[in-house]
């Protein structure tokens, strides 16, 4: 029980989180009606692989979620859907 009391007193509880994951979810969802299985398991891959630009922890900006999650760099999220990314000259 000590070991819940003390994860609970180290997570973030505030509504500002949900808020924030809300504002981007709410551009998406305005453009569809209904949503299908594969629209929001491309809105997950996007989601999980896309950079932070900024962040207040500085060792999370430029990295994505999944970057954080495993500790280990990979391509452009475009690049892993086998685009190739458009590189201004």
């Amino acid at each position: 029980m000590e070991t819940v009391g003390e994860a609970l007193t180290q997570t973030p509880r505030a509504s500002s989180l949900v808020e924030n994951l809300n504002s981007r979810l709410r551009n998406s969802f305005f453009l569809r009606k209904t949503l299908s299985d594969s629209y929001l398991s491309l809105l997950q891959f996007f989601l999980n692989h896309r950079r932070f630009i900024r962040s207040q922890i500085p060792e999370r900006a430029g990295k994505s979620p999944t970057e954080l999650m495993t500790g280990s760099a990979h391509p452009h999220w475009l690049e892993l859907l086998g685009f190739q990314r458009f590189q201004r000259a």
